[in-house]
């Protein structure tokens, strides 16, 4: 019986038993049968929750490329390993086989080591959906050097952040991007974002656009000569189990986004797990997840989770929108797709449109369809069945997060059988519990609490970069001896899970995580802002949208509110991005507070969404009033 492959209900329930009550035979036997090592471990794990340290495949040594790349060139040199499919339908997809993916790595990584790049080092690569950004991600990994990947949409300032707090000696970036009919230019970000960053020496640049930009020279260097130049073939690093593959940052409740670093083999092994699990894959698949490399369902599910596994994995440079709303059909009937793993937002987006956009196409390639980022409502979720997976698919609702590093809960496809809205039950290995204000367990089902995981996993981030403690902190304390998902869930009536949102101030929006804190600083920057608070609210389109609550500095402010707000927006944009615009602005004299000076979110988010029952005993705040004034003045 394959301990790697699950193939049917019984095996799925002898399975999770098996890494329950003998976590250490489980992942030793899968960590065996399944990766090339130079070293084998001497323990497969430690475990010390009370100091959130955690080490797996002790000792052990490997190179993850090694995994990805190498072990399949005698068997699968010729398959394609990489499709890449360009933002203009009417340009050539690109296939490159493992032996061409091979000579670009090792060509990348010799580049980077010419460069003064050395294991340890860390690397920050900007870069848009091109095959240059999987390329210098592995050439990172092959010489051992840490890659920090940074979303290409990210503001000058926010990159800037990112560099500086990882102490980023070189920057990998390209002269422009597209996205639909725009043109993005990146350089121009990167050399705003440089100028507050005296630890980057060397930036290489990817020609992609012909954007015209400025090179400075000793620093800023094309990297297709020095490409050309380079040998087609390169020794990997000898990695320890434990030496720092990424750090991958994640915007927290409170202060600077958190560098959330994930460690080589107990990434490698559990990300190769779950991509062959919870999308059926099968030799010969092509898999396509929609999502950035930018993001951790890229690194994971485009990336590392198919390399490793031999697949066929698709990079999409595009917009789902570009030329019109089929595109995403299109590039599935063009390419023969067997999995599709894409955000609720997109679909929802994509339900919007006239169904010609999709029932054109007859879509008969696919077998599995995802969904990742967060929880899918019930009207996508049938929209999704039954339109794109056509019944037959199945759907699994997947629930993870950046610091897990892979999925955790989500149905096996031809395993599990499904249930609208609902990511199902935990993958083996993994131990959900729910959690009462008193810190007790909830037993039983049909209950509600909050989630915690009771037992590591190998793909848990092993800390926040430079901040243990604040790692410790956030994930560790609230619920000891356990990891706090800070999402709220319940449990139904034969053990399901459903995801029911944040329980902290982290708002999802179109699947990307947007802390508050971050949010107000910027737009407290303001000259004319007092004070901010930022809650969540419905929307059909992105899940959740942005509502603030501004108070002007000076009371009756008569400047013009309209271009106030705009102005406002446009901070935010140009600080953090502008997927963390807000989509309504009310500007308030007073915020509920607490006597303590705490803002009470609770209320502002009901009256966001247009609930006006059940406040609570609001004589407690020290301005009570201010309730009945901020729900007449709702947007």
């Amino acid at each position: 019986m394959s301990y790697y492959k699950i193939d049917n209900l019984e095996h799925y329930f002898k399975m999770y038993k098996k890494s329950v009550r003998e976590p250490r035979k489980f992942w030793d036997k899968i960590a065996d049968e399944n990766f090339t090592w130079y070293q084998k471990w001497e323990k497969v794990f430690e475990v010390n929750f009370e100091e959130a340290k955690f080490k797996w495949f002790v000792d052990a040594k490997v190179n993850i490329t090694k995994n990805c790349i190498d072990r399949h060139l005698a068997r699968r040199g010729d398959k394609t390993a990489i499709i890449f499919e360009p933002n203009n339908p009417d340009e050539d997809a690109l296939h490159i086989t493992y032996n061409e993916l091979y000579d670009r790595v090792a060509r990348m990584a010799n580049v980077l080591r010419d460069q003064g790049v050395k294991k340890g080092d860390r690397v920050c690569i900007y870069l848009p959906m091109i095959p240059e950004l999987a390329i210098a991600t592995l050439a990172c990994a092959r010489i051992g050097a840490v890659h920090s990947v940074v979303f290409a949409g990210f503001s000058a300032s926010a990159v800037a952040a990112r560099i500086n707090d990882c102490d980023c000696k070189m920057v990998i970036t390209s002269d422009g991007s597209y996205r639909g009919e725009k043109t993005i230019d990146l350089k121009v970000i990167i050399d705003e974002a440089i100028e507050k960053t005296p630890c980057v020496e060397k930036v290489l640049v990817v020609k992609r656009t012909d954007t015209k930009v400025t090179m400075k020279e000793g620093r800023d260097i094309w990297l297709q000569p020095l490409l050309d130049a380079a040998i087609p073939n390169n020794v990997a690093e000898i990695m320890d189990a434990e030496d720092p593959l990424f750090i991958l940052y994640t915007s927290g409740s409170t202060g600077k986004p958190k560098g959330m670093v994930h460690s080589t083999a107990g990434y490698m092994v559990y990300t190769a797990y779950t991509f062959k699990n919870v999308f059926a894959y099968e030799e010969n698949d092509i898999f396509w997840c929609t999502a950035d490399i930018g993001w951790i369902t890229g690194h994971s599910y485009i990336l590392y989770g198919p390399l490793l596994n031999g697949a066929t994995t698709v990079i999409f440079e595009g917009v789902p929108s570009y030329p019109d709303y089929s595109r995403f059909w299109e590039v599935i009937e063009k390419h023969n797709v067997t999995q599709f793993y894409t955000a609720p937002t997109a679909i929802r987006a994509l339900a919007k449109e006239n169904l010609d956009y999709v029932q054109r196409f007859p879509l008969k390639s696919l077998k599995v369809i995802g969904s990742v980022g967060e929880p899918i409502n019930e009207e996508a979720w049938h929209w999704y069945n039954d339109h794109v997976g056509g019944k037959r698919c199945p759907l699994v609702d997947t629930w993870w997060q950046t610091e897990t590093g892979g999925i955790m809960i989500s149905p096996i496809p031809f395993v599990t059988p499904t249930k609208p809205t609902y990511a199902s039950l935990p993958l083996p290995g993994i131990q959900p519990v729910l959690m009462d204000e008193l810190r007790n367990e909830i037993e039983g089902n049909q209950v509600t609490g909050s989630l915690c995981i009771k037992f590591p996993w190998p793909a848990i981030a092993r800390t926040i970069w430079n901040d243990h403690q604040r790692y410790k902190e956030t994930y560790f304390t609230a619920f000891p001896g356990k990891y706090f998902t800070g999402d709220g869930a319940l449990r139904d009536e034969v053990g399901y899970y459903r995801i029911t949102g944040r329980v902290d101030d982290v708002i999802i929006v179109s699947g990307h995580n947007l802390g508050t804190a971050p949010i107000e600083d910027a737009i407290n920057e303001h000259p004319a802002v007092a004070e901010s608070a930022i809650v969540g609210f419905p929307h059909d389109i992105k899940g959740n949208a942005l509502y603030g609550f501004i108070i002007l500095k000076e009371v009756g402010e008569s400047r013009d509110k309209v271009n106030l707000a705009k102005e406002i927006n446009q901070l935010v944009s140009d600080q953090i991005g502008p997927i963390s615009k807000l989509d309504k602005i009310q500007f308030v004299s007073g915020l509920p507070k607490t006597r303590s000076g705490k803002i009470m979110r609770r209320i502002l988010r009901k009256i966001a969404e247009g609930d006006f029952s059940n406040f609570g005993d609001t004589s407690t705040l020290l301005n009570p009033e201010i309730v009945d004034e901020i729900k007449d003045g709702k947007i």
